[in-house]
């Protein structure tokens, strides 16, 4: 069997919840840390959508989505039990309309018709959704972290960062208790080590 490789970007919010997957899965994989403006012709041979992460299972399985390497990881190997706390739903929105919002948020000269700050009320709306879960349980889906809670850090975190202050201003204290734990994490600090930029050996 081959040896898995994982194709990543150390600041994309996509890769790292694929990172934090296969680091708590335990699974062995060789890491190529890529540079977006330069993508390797490896990983475009692989995947020509040409973002990151791109997965490479043991057995060839080209695996292009976040979330599928996730859920591939966790099936392997699980030791704290992810998968029995995923909330599909609440992904979907997560990477539906709260990315959307945040996009236009962050990075608002790019679009047209985008208010930075009706962008961010509408971020602000879905986090209250998890304002209410978090009030309820100290993760999204139970006592312990789970799928749910590591595929949605990387992006609150992400909104959270491009005005701290204002964030730190809202009334979210469930939401910012939750997301300062996972940023104090072993898990995340282990994570988020940088690498240098892989390059293909020269034959």
């Amino acid at each position: 069997m081959a040896e898995a490789i994982l194709y990543s970007f150390r600041r994309c919010p996509y890769a790292m919840r694929a990172r934090m997957a296969l680091r708590i899965s335990g699974l062995a994989y060789q890491h190529r840390e890529v540079v977006l403006r330069d993508k390797p012709q490896a990983m475009l041979d692989l995947s020509p959508k040409g973002t990151v992460p791109v997965f490479v299972t043991g057995e060839g399985r080209v695996l292009e989505e976040s979330i599928d390497i996730m859920r591939w990881a966790l099936d392997q190997c699980d030791p704290e039990g992810w998968l029995t706390r995923d909330d599909s739903a609440l992904i979907a929105a997560n990477d539906g309309p709260f990315k959307h919002h945040l996009d236009r948020y962050k990075y608002a000269t790019r679009y047209d018709d985008a208010d930075p700050e009706v962008e961010r009320a509408a971020c602000a709306e879905y986090l209250q959704t998890l304002e209410k879960r978090l009030a309820a349980t100290p993760f999204l889906c139970g006592a312990k972290r789970g799928l749910a809670d590591i595929a949605l850090f990387p992006f609150v975190r992400q909104f959270a960062n491009h005005d701290r202050d204002w964030f730190d201003a809202q009334p979210l204290p469930q939401v910012q208790r939750w997301l300062a734990g996972l940023i104090g994490s072993d898990l995340f600090a282990g994570i988020m080590v940088k690498r240098d930029t892989w390059r293909p050996v020269e034959a």
